[in-house]
């Protein structure tokens, strides 16, 4: 409430006439100009403070934007990022996500659902563990599954287990889906595995993500599940620009 306060009190001494303004008037006796126009006016409080968020938010897509640019290549290109759907295609969507994460599991069907109805898309996956050990250990295992060919059906069953992605139940699913165990547990300890997690690491703290799942479509950045028509609209507008 502080800068509030002193903001219109700013504001208000600027707008008395400049025969008043010309005039020693303290400090004290701005405030109380500016608490008596509160008191007539509470309204200006409210309007005070949406004019601040609004250039707040604008400062904040600002400088999203530009992030956003820097970044392009890393995001879209990462030659040590998982890519499903169409190689090739002419948008890429990239996800940050989690195994253990329950968002990123609703948007499962809804990925699907995406990559069923447009050929044309790419998919960037970055493995993101930030839900515990479990986590990490799910993404270590999926990320060396990329050396057995068999990542994208790993990714799928993983997403579509019960219960937490732990050690156990991850090994579980690897013998499942045929992978060689002894073999994945060699190549966990990777250097590109690493590498991979922490770049994701460090591309979600510069452009401010929080949270799994996110996703990154063209100029957009878009927190929480999304669903598969609304996926569809960020690739056609990160399309139309293309056209």
């Amino acid at each position: 409430m502080k800068n509030y306060i002193s903001m219109m009190a700013m504001a208000l001494f600027l707008a008395l006439p400049l025969q008043a303004a010309a005039q020693d008037i303290s400090e004290d006796r701005v405030r109380e100009l500016v608490l008596e126009t509160i008191r007539e006016n509470p309204e200006i409080v409210m309007e005070a403070v949406a004019i601040l968020e609004a250039r707040q938010a604008e400062a904040q897509a600002a400088s999203q934007a530009e992030v956003l640019s820097r970044e392009r290549d890393t995001l879209e290109r990462d030659p040590n990022a998982p890519v499903l759907g169409n190689p090739e295609g002419d948008v890429t969507v990239v996800e940050f996500f989690d195994y253990n994460c329950p968002y990123c599991r609703r948007a499962k069907p809804e990925i699907e659902a995406l990559l069923a109805a447009d050929p044309d898309v790419r998919l960037v996956y970055r493995e993101w563990p930030i839900l515990g050990e479990g986590s990490v250990f799910a993404a270590r295992a999926a990320l060396a599954a990329r050396e057995q060919g068999l990542y994208e059906d790993f990714h799928w069953a993983l997403m579509g287990m019960s219960g937490r992605a732990e050690e156990s139940s991850v090994l579980r699913i690897a013998e499942d889906i045929g992978l060689d165990v002894a073999q994945l547990r060699r190549d966990m300890e990777a250097p590109e595995i690493d590498a991979h997690i922490e770049t994701s690491m460090r591309l979600a703290q510069v452009l401010g993500i929080t949270g799994t799942p996110s996703f990154v479509i063209g100029d957009a950045l878009v927190p929480g599940v999304v669903d598969a028509e609304q996926l569809q609209t960020l690739v056609t507008d990160a399309r139309e620009p293309e056209q």
